[in-house]
């Protein structure tokens, strides 16, 4: 898979996720063979204003290639500018989100708004794209909302923008996250631009990954919740790919080895205390289905220390 001038060595990508695609998530995916490492988003405001919380955002290790830098914004002249400012940073693909349904964003006409406003989006691709060297791309929703799905013509603008590649997940906003992923809203995005689409939404498992590449003809397949607490799930699909065949999950003492290094690089990247509570959510995640799984959830709330969790993870697990 090609995104402008970036070859991905296979075409599962980790999806953006505020508060969970940080740098040490990233790097356990890397390793386990995501074809393309999405960081969280990131204010184009935030950074013209130099926001000191977005300087941790944009921190990219060496050992991440290729890294797709997510902004989000309304303001062409600002989101390009800002593209500009930080094009020397090394990231390979710089993508505008149009998909974001936090109300918080959606009040500011920016994430998912941008799909009722189909001439701004052309204006702050074609901007964009003009400002610097890197492909750009696009991630939207199926429309704003049942009444509003267009999907399709924001696609083909970014598209006629200069858009390198486009995500597209099956829900509108108002959706949210609920509900079912309309998969063949993607595949109707598919048919109407020559540009790489790539699908989003209820990718859970290496099964339904495969299942959205089949029934839709996308070209990548982005994945987010069926990533958490899961970054195997990449080695899985690469290795389906190589053999026709799946292979074993982890098992349980794998999984607790993943939780304390992913524990031990979010302590080195935010400092004990951020770091072990930041931890929390994604144990939450490496365990679920767990025999014991519950107690354990509701135990690490109270861990404030790497040992602690050592401790804790030895005793369940």
């Amino acid at each position: 898979m090609r995104i402008g001038n970036v070859e991905l060595e296979n075409p599962y990508i980790l999806a953006p996720m505020a508060g969970v695609t940080a740098l040490p998530f990233r790097l356990l995916c890397n390793e386990q063979g995501a074809g393309l490492l999405c960081m969280e988003m990131i204010s184009a405001k935030a950074l013209q204003y130099k926001n000191k919380n977005t300087k941790a955002l944009l921190a990219i290790h060496p050992n991440e290639y290729p890294v797709s830098l997510q902004l989000f914004g309304s303001d062409p002249q600002i989101i390009s500018e800002m593209a500009k400012e930080i094009e020397e940073l090394p990231f390979q693909i710089l993508d505008i989100n149009m998909g974001c349904p936090v109300p918080k964003v959606v009040r500011n006409g920016e994430g998912s708004a941008l799909m009722k406003e189909p001439k701004l989006v052309y204006e702050i691709v074609s901007r964009t794209v003009r400002a610097i060297q890197k492909p750009v791309t696009v991630k939207i929703r199926k429309g704003f909302d049942d009444n509003h799905v267009n999907a399709v013509e924001i696609a083909k603008i970014v598209e006629e923008a200069g858009g390198a590649a486009v995500a597209v997940h099956g829900r509108t906003r108002e959706q949210y996250y609920s509900g079912k992923a309309d998969w063949e809203i993607i595949r109707q995005v598919k048919k109407a631009v020559s540009i790489p689409v790539i699908g989003n939404g209820d990718v859970v498992s290496s099964e339904s990954a495969l299942s959205m590449l089949k029934q839709t003809g996308c070209d990548g397949v982005m994945v987010g919740r069926g990533a958490q607490g899961n970054p195997w799930i990449f080695r899985e699909l690469v290795e389906y790919d190589r053999t026709g065949v799946l292979p074993e999950r982890p098992s349980r003492s794998r999984v607790k080895e993943a939780m304390l290094r992913h524990a031990r690089l979010q302590i080195d990247f935010k400092g004990d205390y951020l770091g072990i509570r930041e931890m929390r959510k994604h144990v939450a995640w490496y365990t679920k289905g767990m025999e014991g799984a519950a107690k354990l959830r509701d135990a690490i709330n109270r861990v404030e220390s790497y040992s602690g969790l050592e401790e804790l993870l030895n005793l369940h697990l």
